[in-house]
């Protein structure tokens, strides 16, 4: 069904984490669905509890070599007029495709993962998974000197390295359609791996995630990888049917 009759549906702050890739821009065809971003982030507003994150992978289309803005208009709105907070906004790497960039621009690596807040400070929040190794784990340096708001610098000091660190606000997904024939079907998936680490690090253990455009159920597999549960809507049958393909061939089912 369409999301916003779905969510009208479901009580207030019960969901714990929306993930989510809405059909931004018209930049693939979704069988001439419509959607309202303003109308859905409030829905998702009312749905989160306090302390829940929304994470939306999102990027802009170019049109007479400007970029529609659709990503920052986006945030402004769910931020000015909703009353969200911005956390951060992650940028997902990834690999370009072959386009107008040959000759009259630039190759285009990357979309945005706004995550929004609701409330004062995440409920739940735990990088430790998303942690990456360190270049220079387990040698012994000299450095950590920070230029102060003065302009003064700190002393150095010599530590040990950790073996693994911070990812930081680039996350690397360099694996395209994830190689899963039957996810290749819909015209615009996002690894699984987006999801996964999203809920891993704002989902607690048997928590609620939220995926109102479900397309071919990348967020739903992920969160019953990760052990929570899930509900997702998606307004087109055939999608519907791709994700519940991916589900026997995960060994999960819907109903």
């Amino acid at each position: 069904m369409d999301c916003l009759e779905g969510m009208k549906r479901l009580p207030d702050e019960c969901i714990d984490l929306a993930v989510t890739s809405p059909p931004y821009d018209g930049t693939r065809v979704y069988n001439g669905f419509q959607y309202d971003l303003n109308a859905t982030g409030k829905e998702l507003f009312r749905v989160l509890k306090p302390g829940g994150m929304a994470a939306m992978v999102i990027q802009d289309q170019t049109k007479n070599f400007g970029k529609t803005l659709t990503s920052f208009r986006t945030i402004v709105d769910w931020c000015d007029n909703i009353g969200f907070k911005l956390f951060e906004c992650v940028i997902y790497r990834k690999n370009g495709t072959e386009g107008a960039w040959w000759k009259n621009r630039f190759r285009v690596d990357h979309e945005y993962i706004p995550l929004f807040l609701k409330g004062e400070r995440p409920a739940y929040f735990d990088k430790g998974p998303l942690k990456i190794k360190s270049k220079h784990g387990g040698k012994t340096m000299t450095g950590s000197g920070n230029r102060m708001t003065n302009g003064k610098t700190t002393k150095t000091v010599r530590r040990e390295i950790n073996k693994t660190k911070c990812r930081g606000t680039i996350w690397n997904y360099l694996m395209a359609g994830d190689k899963d024939s039957i996810k290749r079907k819909h015209p615009a998936v996002f690894p699984d791996a987006i999801p996964l680490d999203v809920i891993l690090c704002f989902c607690p253990p048997e928590g609620l995630v939220l995926d109102p455009f479900m397309g071919c159920g990348s967020t739903a597999i992920a969160a019953l990888r990760a052990g929570r549960h899930f509900i997702g809507f998606e307004i087109s049958k055939d999608y519907c049917d791709l994700a519940r393909q991916r589900f026997e061939k995960e060994g999960h089912y819907l109903f």
